[in-house]
């Protein structure tokens, strides 16, 4: 009988490679993250790129990695799945981690010290990031961008229900009045428009339950002025965005509903197309 051969590695190399386990951020333990390191990743090679793929409601971060595992591999390319928990401070809260700053915690702070952290670990090229977010994620990533578009190397916006415009006579959220008040800063739309820009949704996206909830946590006045479901609130968004001077690829996924593993092959494609540009007709 023939032995088997088998290949003896040590535990922390084992979980730091392909899919990994999931790591406590250093820079806030409440805060986790987990990975797809590709086999391509080389410690003395070229840096390989990194995208970010920031979780909704349902913090399904593990599966957003698992999706893009074989996309990983076949573009060479590092995945970063966060961890917000919900019920940090609040037991009851859900939303916090969408409007970026919430009492001290300054959810854009946590995800850029991951990154960070990862570049410390692993040999990527981290001073800019592709960054994909649906639902809550698709919330967090497009304030996300009005705060850091140096970060950013593509930017993919998924189904948001509540969404920030340029719009500096509306208050924060709803608009960016109040902004620089709110973070320190002001919004940094004229840097958008160097960043490739996606929005997508799915062409069945229609129902309204979650995002028409007046009174609720993550409600404010106005927040229904450019729509009642997500199809029309992103495509008021878009022609936000192209009015201010920011191109925008917008996809609709025919006959998906609010679904964020069903949207990810139009991500997919429009992240390639940034980490390998075609040439054009």
């Amino acid at each position: 009988m023939t032995e088997a051969l088998h290949v003896v590695k040590h535990p922390t190399a084992f979980y730091s490679a392909g899919a990994t386990t999931v790591f406590a951020s250093r820079f806030d333990q409440r805060f986790s993250y987990c990975l797809y390191v590709p086999s391509t990743h080389d410690p003395d090679g070229v840096p390989l790129p990194m995208v970010v793929l920031q979780h909704g409601t349902g913090r399904r971060g593990p599966q957003y990695r698992d999706n893009f595992a074989g996309w990983a591999e076949e573009h060479g390319c590092l995945v970063l799945a966060p961890l917000f928990p919900a019920g940090i401070e609040d037991p009851h809260d859900l939303h916090a981690f969408k409007f970026i700053r919430y009492g001290a915690i300054r959810f854009d702070r946590v995800l850029l010290a991951m990154v960070d952290e990862v570049a410390e670990r692993f040999n990527v090229a981290a001073e800019r990031f592709l960054l994909h977010g649906f639902s809550g994620g698709g919330q967090f990533v497009h304030r996300f961008g009005y705060l850091h578009p140096d970060r950013l190397s593509g930017l993919s916006i998924g189904a948001p229900g509540r969404i920030t415009y340029i719009d500096h006579t509306s208050p924060w959220w709803i608009g960016l009045k109040g902004f620089e008040e709110e973070f320190g800063c002001p919004p940094r739309v004229e840097e958008l428009r160097d960043v490739p820009v996606q929005m997508v949704v799915g062409s069945a996206d229609v129902e309204t339950w979650e995002i028409n909830n007046q009174g609720d946590s993550n409600w404010m006045d106005g927040a229904d002025a450019h729509g009642l479901t997500r199809v029309e609130r992103l495509t008021a968004l878009r022609d936000n965005f192209e009015a201010h001077g920011i191109s925008v690829r917008f996809d609709v996924v025919p006959g998906v509903g609010h679904q964020p593993m069903q949207v990810l092959e139009p991500v997919k494609d429009f992240f390639a197309s940034i980490l390998t540009p075609r040439e054009s007709s």
